[in-house]
């Protein structure tokens, strides 16, 4: 049976509740109602040790969207509720499952904040505790829910193994580390550092992948396998990229600051690949599986080996014609076997 959220668990204002940045009732506390889930049995309460912690908070961030945008949304959810359904019918043994995980929520954000805090959850820190982050943060910003919609449908089109949303959204560890870090950047971007660390630590543990709580990601993102993903602290990642299995977005160890990658819009980025320093890859690039990138890649080309080097030369390199990181083409710089020689 599922439980709406409780938004007066306490009597005084928690730094991990629900609503942190609000000081008083307001007209959008109506919207918590909408947001169920089923009840937890290690609830513990989330008043902090600091009773003044919260003065160090930052003001909320909301965004409106469109009747279109709202419609398009409740779409999608019924959409993955469909995708549900007929997975608990073929396989009546994961029923329950399906209904903690999927059917038993009225929302995208109401089943990703369940389901991220069962997974990240340990005997010190509660999943009931770790839900109250996560859908304070999805509920305030929609921005991020949308870019959650996004990485879904990134997922169902361009990975072959990817058979439903729902597949994406319990199975995929390069889905939810992503949307752990989504999270994690809210908090860190409102100065709470310690709990976005805290987050990157616990999705660093579950899922192999550790992403820096101050790098920026875009929408429509690909985290194809993902064991072994690194992201440093000042890389940015533009939208509709695809990054496969052990790649790392590092400093060279010498600089400090702004020292890590960006990457544009579009980029397929192979399994092994290390990018390092504060260089960018043009939008449309495509790096070879096994590469060391060192230098700025232009946009639309391809670079590959170690060091990387551009197919086609450096002043005269191959453009691609299509964007790579929807094409998954990890093969197409060769043409002919000596092509494959170093």
């Amino acid at each position: 049976m599922a439980a709406c959220i409780d938004t007066s668990r306490t009597t005084e204002p928690s730094q991990i509740s629900q609503r942190p940045n609000r000081s008083q009732p307001d007209e959008n506390h109506y919207k918590f109602a909408n947001f169920c889930r089923p009840t937890f049995p290690d609830h513990v309460s989330t008043i902090p040790f600091n009773k003044n912690h919260t003065k160090n908070i930052h003001t909320r961030k909301l965004v409106d969207f469109s009747f279109e945008e709202e419609e398009e949304a409740d779409a999608f959810w019924l959409k993955m509720k469909e995708e549900a359904r007929l997975d608990a019918d073929q396989e009546p043994i994961l029923s329950n499952y399906y209904y903690s995980s999927i059917l038993s929520h009225n929302s995208l954000e109401s089943a990703l904040a369940n389901h991220l805090s069962i997974k990240l959850s340990n005997s010190g820190l509660p999943s009931s505790t770790l839900f109250d982050i996560f859908i304070g943060v999805l509920v305030e910003d929609q921005r991020i829910i949308k870019a959650v919609r996004e990485d879904l449908k990134a997922a169902k089109e361009r990975d072959p193994a990817c058979i439903s949303y729902v597949h994406c959204f319990l199975n995929y560890k390069g889905f939810l580390a992503c949307q752990a870090h989504r999270v994690a950047h809210n908090l860190w971007s409102q100065g709470r550092k310690v709990l976005a660390l805290l987050i990157q630590n616990r999705a660093s543990e579950v899922f192999a992948v550790d992403i820096h709580p101050g790098a920026k990601i875009g929408s429509g993102i690909l985290f194809d396998h993902a064991t072994g993903v690194v992201v440093g602290e000042t890389a940015v990642i533009g939208n509709n990229v695809s990054i496969l299995h052990n790649v790392t977005l590092g400093g060279t160890g010498k600089a400090s600051g702004d020292r890590h990658p960006k990457i544009g819009n579009g980029v397929l980025i192979g399994a092994g690949t290390c990018i390092l320093g504060n260089i960018k890859i043009g939008d449309g690039a495509k790096i070879g599986a096994g590469s060391v990138v060192l230098k700025e890649v232009p946009p639309r080309t391809t670079a590959v080996g170690n060091p990387a080097r551009l197919v086609g030369g450096r002043d005269n390199p191959v453009k691609l014609d299509k964007i790579p990181s929807f094409t998954m083409d990890h093969t197409s710089h060769i043409s002919e076997w000596s092509d494959y020689v170093i």
